[in-house]
């Protein structure tokens, strides 16, 4: 073994993939419960250290040179490695037993979350996985759920709560509708079809005022407080909605409604009790959640 070839800072190396992951430095600063002036000194280090540039800076993206490519490649392995080494030393993940309550929307319980208990259960398979399905984070303080995924940042203050990644709004119609419309090419033409809501229809309203689409109440044809319901009314054909774009990858017959005029910022928020820090269980399945459920936005923001 050649010690006196490792010689980079693995913390330099995890700013470098968290940044090529993220896309910016403050992205990845966010990402790592960091400073962006601290993560930008630990990409410059290890260019410096390694001899290379490995991002082209344009504003505030940052595009992988050729050789930053060619060293993503190794890095993820190594994160890879890191990651079961952190199990490992946390307490033997296979060893660790117990039930786990995740709370999450509908849609994300039904559409994402499966593939993520397929991880857990990988990992460590004497964990029990419990899913809830809720909108509100309630079932946290009141010790319903360890763990809530969330659209929102939870705002109190025996919650524990990381943002681990974006996705989007778009309106969506099946083609079942769009076929009987007139041609939809304005935020007008899109006031006069017909909306599928959800629970609170005033504060979608006020929501999409300010992007130039003003809704009435009337507007509402129909509602649901469940987004699985929400989506089996748009295929019906009985209106257009607001839906994430995985949907065009489960249904192929929801088409988008003008996605260049009109979208919607969706933060994916990761909250649990301060327990995170004394609970192996929680802390294992916690930390698949952030890294898995990060992937999947970055998948559906591609």
């Amino acid at each position: 073994m050649n010690w006196q070839a490792i010689s980079f800072d693995w913390n330099q190396v995890r700013a470098f993939l968290a940044t090529a992951e993220e896309g910016s430095l403050s992205a990845a600063a966010r990402a790592l419960g960091q400073t962006q002036p601290t993560l930008s000194r630990q990409v410059a280090a290890l260019e410096e250290d390694l001899g290379v540039l490995l991002f082209e800076r344009a504003g505030r993206a940052m595009a992988l040179t050729g050789a930053g490519v060619e060293l993503l490649e190794h890095v993820r392995i190594m994160a890879d490695a890191a990651t079961k080494i952190s199990l490992s030393a946390s307490g033997q993940s296979q060893a660790v037993e117990g039930r786990v309550v995740i709370t999450a929307t509908d849609s994300m319980a039904t559409y994402h979350l499966p593939k993520i208990v397929r991880k857990i259960r990988e990992t460590a398979p004497n964990i029990q996985i419990e899913i809830t399905t809720s909108n509100e984070v309630r079932d946290l303080t009141r010790r319903e759920a360890d763990i809530a995924i969330r659209h929102g940042r939870p705002d109190q203050p025996d919650l524990i709560a990381k943002l681990v990644g974006e996705i989007t709004w778009h309106l969506y119609a099946s083609e079942e509708y769009l076929k009987d419309c007139p041609p939809i090419e304005t935020l007008r033409d899109v006031e006069k079809l017909d909306f599928i809501g959800f629970e609170f229809n005033e504060r979608l309203i006020d929501e999409f005022r300010p992007a130039g689409l003003n809704l009435t109440l009337k507007s509402f044809v129909a509602s649901s407080s469940t987004g699985t319901v929400m989506r089996e009314l748009v295929r019906a054909g009985l209106g257009i909605s607001f839906f994430t774009r995985d949907v065009e990858i489960w249904d192929p017959t929801i088409k988008p409604i003008l996605p260049d005029q009109l979208s919607f910022p969706i933060p994916i928020w990761l909250a649990t009790h301060r327990e995170l820090h004394s609970s192996r269980r929680i802390r294992i399945v916690y930390d698949i959640l952030a890294e898995e459920l990060a992937k999947m936005a970055r998948s559906i923001a591609r």
